[in-house]
């Protein structure tokens, strides 16, 4: 049986409607379903999905009675392909900015902790310094802000610095202090402060994986050789709320967002001894030869914000 060529990069054509039709089907698991979606014949549809597999020589897709599912090779390519999509979405808006008179469009993504504590005040004061800039939030947690600017997704990131260091630009950014949020009826609800040790042998309501909040509590206590209980992960400092006011658990945020959210005295704070408490935040972004004017000019707004210097 004769082998099948190799794919090669001159060979792979595909248009931006052939990557949404991939990127629906694997949400969906059926091509009529994507094709109904982006507005396709599902004939057409399907033709175009083993166009696409023919021309990289493996199959993206495994054909279910009921539906489709993806491969691993279909996995990986997906992630790609989402990039893309991003990427071409990114060029659009671009393009308009530019058609209507701004300086054009800057990506940032940012931790939660920074967007619920500085980062609105810092982009009111940068959009007064540069109107003509729009920008695009990306609200996620620091590990994930760290590969959203890797992987091109944001022009900047701001992240919390113990997540570890990057071979991306980086500035110093803000500072907050961490606190123990409690049930009022938890044992330590009315101590005047806690340390490290005091907290570890409670139930802890974590944030979801590759938030700063969550490593680095998971790195003191493997340093201490100590067991840490997390008995439930949430994706939101307003799901630990709810989880602590229902004295699900214990956790920790910064007091800034402990304010916030303590409203109607949903539960109590207490001030946490240690350097460990105080955290650092760092802005990053594409080197200066990948960086637009606006995205240069914004991240020097940033840095150079009074709230920013008062935390140099």
């Amino acid at each position: 049986m004769p082998t099948r060529p190799e794919p090669t990069l001159d060979r792979i054509h595909f248009d931006l409607t052939t990557l949404r039709l991939f990127e629906a089907t694997a949400e969906l698991g059926a091509v009529t379903k994507a094709a109904e979606r982006i507005f396709l014949a599902p004939a057409a549809a399907s033709r175009r999905i083993q166009e696409f597999e023919a021309q990289f020589g493996i199959a993206l897709f495994d054909r279910l009675p009921h539906g489709m599912a993806l491969t691993d090779a279909g996995r990986a390519l997906l992630a790609h392909v989402r990039n893309m999509i991003h990427s071409v979405a990114r060029m659009q808006d671009d393009a308009t900015a530019f058609r209507q008179g701004s300086m054009g469009v800057v990506r940032v993504a940012a931790c939660t902790s920074a967007v619920l504590q500085f980062l609105a005040r810092d982009i009111r004061r940068c959009s007064e310094l540069h109107p003509g800039i729009k920008i695009d939030l990306l609200e996620l947690n620091s590990q994930g802000v760290v590969e959203a600017v890797t992987r091109e997704v944001a022009d900047v990131g701001i992240y919390e610095s113990t997540l570890g260091g990057t071979m991306l630009p980086t500035l110093p950014y803000r500072e907050d202090r961490l606190v123990l949020a409690v049930p009022h009826a938890h044992p330590l609800a009315e101590c005047e402060s806690v340390t490290l040790e005091d907290i570890l042998p409670f139930d802890i309501i974590g944030l979801s994986e590759g938030a700063a909040v969550s490593l680095s509590l998971g790195r003191l206590a493997a340093q201490a050789n100590r067991v840490l209980h997390m008995r439930i992960m949430v994706r939101s400092f307003q799901s630990m709320a709810a989880m602590i006011a229902e004295s699900i658990g214990i956790g920790l945020m910064p007091q800034q967002v402990a304010v916030l959210l303590a409203g109607d005295n949903l539960f109590r704070t207490v001030p946490i001894e240690g350097d460990w408490a105080t955290r650092r935040f760092v802005i990053c972004h594409q080197p200066r030869h990948a960086m637009s004017s606006s995205g240069m000019a914004l991240v020097e707004a940033l840095t150079q914000s009074p709230s920013a210097q008062e935390n140099s």
